[in-house]
């Protein structure tokens, strides 16, 4: 038996005639004690039937007695319906029975009511009245008031009950809401101490406790508090207020609302971990910083380039007209000096050309180990180059950006150590130090030192800036720029400081964790080119690897289905076919998949490959691939 029949069932066997209509006034369920009570058709006791049908039917029969106008009389009963509100009531019918009539509204819409023959009861009463001689008119009178009375606050009694059900399965269906939203949503009293609280501060700021009911908000969230104190006074004078901020004990980056509570004292408060948002805004407007000032250069430097061309070949002609001995020294110094130009614009040109942040799985200490090989050799004697790398496994860095602005930073250090007289054939008498680690699940935090004698003041405030050097003639201030240009490129943020022995730049590059791909197994293959999809094996089963082959993405889908066990999927994104390798991100999201491309720079598809997965550029060998898989042996140490 079907629920439905067994909850009929349940309602046929109660005494008491009952019917709900919904919000439309039609009939949802009644049972058949309605039916006898009020000698109804079945068509009226079906569910759908209106209820201005039943009213005309019990009218026109004369249960309500002589009604004059029927058409009015039913009209009043039905916008009495549509406004519906708790009621109880007690009516005398045509065939003499007394029923007491009793009314709920639903939460979701439409009402219950409960008919109750009361005619035994009002005859007991009268009975009552007639017979006593003992009692009182205003004893018997005041009985059948408080009887009536009784039956009314049973009534009442019964609604605050069900409204209480609903309120309570409200308030449920509210925190779980709060709870599964990924932001905590709190509010604080007058004095600042926690009347709610969703248990999602810890989530948002680790670090934080989670349960906060009786706390005070200064308690909660420790050091961050100061920062967010005016704010929250704005609120308690009734000024909603949002902002952003840095949380010191996390590193996240926060983003709060505080609106004031319009009905008594106290705030609510909504914040949110917005660091991956505001790191990927800092990457975008670094590049639409560097696209400006690429197309602001572009056609200075093209004159430019032409006047020092005119001033080179000027010159030069001028030194082989040997115009005499004080001639030859301003004739060497104005070549060296259009040769500096030269060099000048070569480095603008790196810093506002086109350059992008393309993250691939690399381990740091390969990273370090390369550019030890890369900068040891230009360090003077007595200056040594320490490494540390305190990192968890691969992660996604653009390996080029990354060592290219730790290069500069290690021959700035030099240049620095050389100037304080630290070089020297007796010893190690200047030292230069990287330290990778991993800061709070956030960031990757890159330090590189030295014991020279440290930024001045200016250079603490102005080193980042562009042109600004404390080298003379010998430096074109663009080192650190190119630096800071490349931390922001990423998302992340550099920072000068001094230490007890020399000057520290510190980089803050978002944290990516690169996936873990195994190193045994079955690789999907998937490229349009016959030979280059063979080169590519043959790379791939050298590595260890079985390789099964597709041409294109619906090929590729086919072979996916049918073969549960592949380990990889490695796609070039020009298939055969409308379809690309991005949409096989798609339609194999189960599945590990990199793409490899052709595409030049500035290409819209490559530029959404990239956002998704790491792109390796062709032309590639074996050891590039291996490296684009993290398999090197440094990689997998």
């Amino acid at each position: 038996m079907s629920n439905t029949a067994l909850i009929q069932a349940g309602l046929n066997l109660i005494g008491q005639a009952l019917t709900i209509y919904d919000s439309d006034l039609r009939l949802a369920a009644c049972n058949a004690r309605f039916a006898e009570m009020f000698d109804l058709p079945e068509a009226l006791t079906t569910p759908g039937s209106a209820f201005e049908d039943t009213i005309r039917h019990l009218v026109t029969r004369g249960e309500y007695g002589q009604v004059d106008d029927i058409e009015a009389f039913i009209r009043a009963r039905v916008e009495t319906a549509l406004a519906f509100e708790p009621h109880y009531m007690e009516r005398t019918r045509s065939n003499g029975r007394v029923i007491s009539v009793e009314g709920a509204p639903l939460a979701q819409g439409g009402w219950v009511t409960v008919y109750t023959d009361i005619t035994g009861i009002k005859a007991q009463e009268s009975l009552l009245r007639t017979r006593s001689e003992l009692l009182s008119e205003q004893v018997l009178k005041r009985s059948e008031e408080l009887a009536s009375t009784n039956r009314q606050l049973a009534a009442t009694v019964a609604a605050l009950e069900e409204a209480q059900r609903e309120l309570r399965e409200i308030e449920a269906r509210t925190r779980t809401t709060t709870e599964m939203m990924p932001a905590h949503i709190a509010r604080v009293d007058a004095e600042g101490r926690y009347t709610f609280s969703n248990r999602k501060l810890g989530a948002v700021m680790p670090g934080r406790p989670s349960r906060l009911l009786g706390r005070h908000i200064a308690e909660a969230l420790g050091p961050a508090y100061e920062r967010v104190r005016p704010y929250l006074e704005r609120a308690m004078a009734g000024e909603q207020s949002t902002f952003e901020f840095t949380d010191d004990v996390s590193s996240r980056r926060i983003r709060a609302v505080f609106t004031p509570d319009p009905l008594e004292p106290g705030v609510y408060i909504l914040s949110q971990d917005v660091t991956l948002e505001t790191q990927t805004r800092a990457a975008l407007q670094q590049t639409r910083r560097r696209e400006m000032a690429a197309q602001l250069t572009s056609g200075l430097a093209h004159d430019f380039s032409n006047l020092l061309t005119i001033i080179l070949g000027m010159q030069s002609k001028l030194a082989k007209l040997k115009p005499g001995p004080e001639a030859e020294p301003l004739i060497t110094a104005t070549l060296q000096a259009a040769r500096r130009g030269g060099t000048l614009l070569g480095r603008i040109a790196d810093i506002t050309g086109q350059r992008h942040w393309r993250p691939e799985p690399v381990r740091l200490s390969a990273l370090l180990s390369d550019l030890r090989t890369l900068a040891v050799p230009s360090l003077p004697v007595g200056i040594t180059l320490e490494t540390q790398d305190l990192t968890n496994g691969p992660l996604l860095l653009d390996t080029g950006l990354t060592q290219d602005s730790l290069l500069n930073l290690i021959l700035n250090a030099r240049d620095a150590c050389v100037s304080k007289g630290q070089s020297g054939a007796d010893g190690p008498a200047g030292r230069i130090t990287i330290m990778a680690r991993e800061l709070r699940e956030t960031w990757l935090e890159i330090t590189v030192c030295d014991t020279g004698p440290g930024f001045s003041r200016e250079g603490l405030a102005r080193g980042l800036d562009p042109f600004f050097t404390t080298k003379g003639g010998e430096g074109s201030g663009l080192g650190l720029a190119m630096v800071y240009d490349m931390t922001k490129l990423a998302g992340g943020e550099a920072r000068l400081s001094n230490t007890d022995s020399g000057a520290c730049v510190t980089l803050r590059l978002p944290l990516r964790r690169a996936d873990t791909l195994p190193r045994t197994g079955l690789v999907l293959l998937v490229e349009d080119s016959d030979d280059l999809r063979a080169t590519v094996r043959e790379m791939l089963t050298g590595m260890g690897y079985s390789v099964v082959e597709a041409s294109s993405v619906a090929e590729a889908c086919l072979l996916a289905d049918g073969l549960p066990d592949i380990a990889l999927v490695l796609s070039d994104i020009s298939l055969e076919g409308v379809e690309t390798g991005v949409d096989l991100l798609d339609r194999l999201p189960d599945l590990p998949v990199r793409l490899m491309t052709s595409l030049p720079e500035g290409d819209a598809l490559l530029a959404e490959a990239r956002a998704r997965v790491p792109v390796l550029t062709k032309p590639f060998d074996a050891d590039g691939l291996e490296a684009f898989l993290g398999l090197t042996t440094e990689a997998a140490a």
